[in-house]
């Protein structure tokens, strides 16, 4: 039994109160939605670490706006 099942649904960054979504790109015809994560201070040269709003880590922490 794997305790994490669906975890990730709940957990995901685009409920995190330190994901920033940024512009959707455009990509062959299609948009790719994508944001920032600022959970930590950003890197020199490098910024902020780019995540889906899918992607999930173990420093969750919900935001109660985006509910």
């Amino acid at each position: 039994m794997d305790n994490w099942e669906g975890r990730a649904l709940f957990s995901a960054c685009k409920r995190c109160m330190y994901y920033v979504e940024k512009k959707p790109m455009k990509t062959d015809r299609t948009y790719t939605v994508v944001g920032r994560c600022r959970r930590r201070s950003p890197v020199v040269e490098i910024g902020y670490p780019v995540v889906y709003p899918t992607d999930f880590c173990g420093e969750f922490k919900l935001d109660e706006n985006k509910v």
